[in-house]
């Protein structure tokens, strides 16, 4: 097989009648469909539909499509009627505002954008602005726009056909636009299905629960081909709901879930009960688990965390998982690397550092093409593609260390990003937009932490002229709202504070180290407003 469209169809081909997707309550009830499963042999007939609706308007191999579409069972039909046709497609993040749309639309090429109703004329708004041709279609609402006048690519697709552009946090600067082949794509099922240790994958028995989005490839590429390569079902969750998480692993009879580090915490906190036991769960994927809970939510709800390391860039070609024993519980421990990747831990001038002592890491697939299964590039940036992969390595950007029997142990991220509630954000890219409000001269953004969502967003605002005290709420508000009415609530300040000055270095870059140490003690600063209840998911 050398597509997902073709893996899709011989699971769903093998097992018509078993289940593919469940939607529980829950989900159903926020997306306003119907609470059922979804057979194989339905969802096969639906992707034919749509396939035979997008052969016959003209798209074809090369063309690239939009899915704005949450985290909905159209999403996964629509992916694979167009990676049959050799049709790449760009996940879009519901979130997105209007400068993050225009950026994406303009950078991907993409010439259809299939949208929720309510975010249609975003996204025609953000065409317009970007200069860029592009139709959009709400697939309850009529027929599939022509293509474009651009032709397909002759042949058929294949193996190394890019199956999905996906965006990085872009953390020196605008987001990056991962190409993923469809190669990439069926490793990360293939290396999951074959897992072992504590995360053994029983054909057609594992029921995957995820509230990850699939615009993140930990739901694309992990949960999604695994169930199409092992066959079993999908529950894909809207989102993470905390009150009602374990009546939805219950309704789904989830056998395996995925998870954020900060869900642990926040299952944590509610009140022990006689039904935490009460489940099916064998194991949970995931990273980022607190320490000091790791060891508590397993003796408490009975089942193993097993902690995981993989990048967008890297898929599963480099993805390193703590499946045996030891599994160094509430040590940051991620495994050891298996024999189809290579590493090395490196301190700032690219020498090797000793065990134990923490080091960038860097991988690369074992055997005669280091690139195997790997990301194929940044799309337009061939620059950044060669600087990630300088000699013959790439790098992370992750700071780990190894101990004598080879574990590695996560450190801290090297890259200047934040990392709220599971969701990487730029500095970069908010800076750039608080720094277009009127009463803005500069703006530095770091992250500060937050006992529920790990790090939230701190910007420290240099104004342009002096704010009197009883002036600096109104005004942090203002500069929150300009920033939500460009970028996704999670990216806004959870904290604006008013400030004279930054760290700079000489050559008056922000010295980002500093700023670090900076945004720990702010927030109990007078000069210093907290915003973070005006961050709330937007309709």
């Amino acid at each position: 097989m050398s597509t997902v469209h073709q893996r899709f169809a011989a699971t769903a081909a093998r097992a018509p009648a078993n289940e593919f997707l469940f939607l529980d309550a829950v989900t159903a009830q926020v997306y306003g469909i119907p609470a059922r499963p979804v057979h194989w042999g339905e969802a096969a007939a639906e992707v034919e539909r749509l396939r035979s609706a997008y052969a016959a308007a003209g798209y074809g191999h090369g063309h690239r499509v939009g899915l704005l579409l949450e985290n909905r069972p159209a999403f996964l039909f629509h992916w694979f009627a167009l990676n049959a046709l050799g049709v790449s497609v760009v996940p879009m993040n519901a979130e997105m505002r209007s400068a993050e749309l225009e950026y994406l639309v303009g950078h991907s090429e993409i010439v259809l954008a299939v949208t929720l109703p309510q975010r249609e004329a975003d996204l025609r708004a953000a065409a317009s602005a970007a200069g860029v041709r592009m139709a959009t279609w709400d697939p309850e609402q009529g027929a599939v726009p022509s293509a474009p006048t651009k032709a397909p690519l002759a042949g058929e697709p294949g193996l190394a056909t890019e199956c999905a552009l996906l965006y990085t946090s872009g953390t020196t600067g605008r987001p990056k636009g991962c190409r993923l082949s469809n190669e990439y794509f069926l490793r990360a099922g293939d290396w999951y299905a074959g897992l072992d240790g504590v995360c053994s994958v029983r054909r057609d028995a594992e029921r995957i629960i995820t509230p990850l989005p699939l615009n993140h490839v930990n739901a694309m590429a992990f949960s999604t081909m695994v169930v199409l390569t092992a066959g079993g079902c999908l529950v894909q969750l809207d989102r993470f709901h905390p009150k009602s998480w374990w009546q939805s692993v219950r309704d789904s009879r989830a056998t395996i879930v995925h998870y954020l580090g900060v869900m642990p915490a926040m299952l944590l906190s509610a009140p022990a009960s006689p039904a935490d036991r009460r489940h099916e769960v064998r194991w949970g994927f995931g990273a980022g688990v607190d320490k000091k809970n790791h060891a508590v939510f397993e003796e408490r709800f009975g089942f193993p965390l097993v902690e995981a390391w993989a990048m967008t860039e890297t898929g599963a070609a480099a993805c390193i998982m703590a499946n045996h024993e030891p599994r160094h519980v509430g040590t940051s421990c991620f495994g050891k690397p298996e024999a189809f990747v290579e590493i090395r831990l490196v301190d700032e001038e690219g020498r090797d550092v000793p065990y134990g002592t923490p080091g960038e890491l860097l991988v690369r697939a074992s055997g005669p093409d280091p690139r195997r299964y790997f990301f194929g590039e940044y799309l337009k940036d061939a620059e950044a593609t060669a600087e990630a992969w300088a000699d013959g390595w790439f790098h992370t950007g992750d700071m780990v260390k190894r101990d004598d029997a080879g574990h590695l142990f996560f450190i801290d991220r090297k890259k200047n990003v934040i990392r709220r509630s599971g969701e990487n954000i730029s500095a970069v890219e908010v800076e750039s937009v608080l720094n277009q409000h009127p009463a803005v001269k500069s703006s530095a953004v770091a992250a500060t932490p937050d006992a529920v969502r790990g790090d939230e967003v701190l910007a420290c605002i240099i104004p342009r002229d002096p704010v009197p005290a009883d002036q600096r709420e109104a005004l942090a508000a203002s500069i929150v709202q300009h920033a939500l009415a460009q970028l996704a609530y999670y990216k806004a300040p959870g904290y604006v504070a008013f400030v004279d000055a930054v760290p700079l270095t000489p050559s008056q870059k922000i010295q980002r180290g500093l700023l670090r140490e900076l945004a720990l003690s702010l927030p109990a600063d007078a000069c210093c407003i907290d915003t973070r209840t005006m961050k709330k998911r937007q309709a």
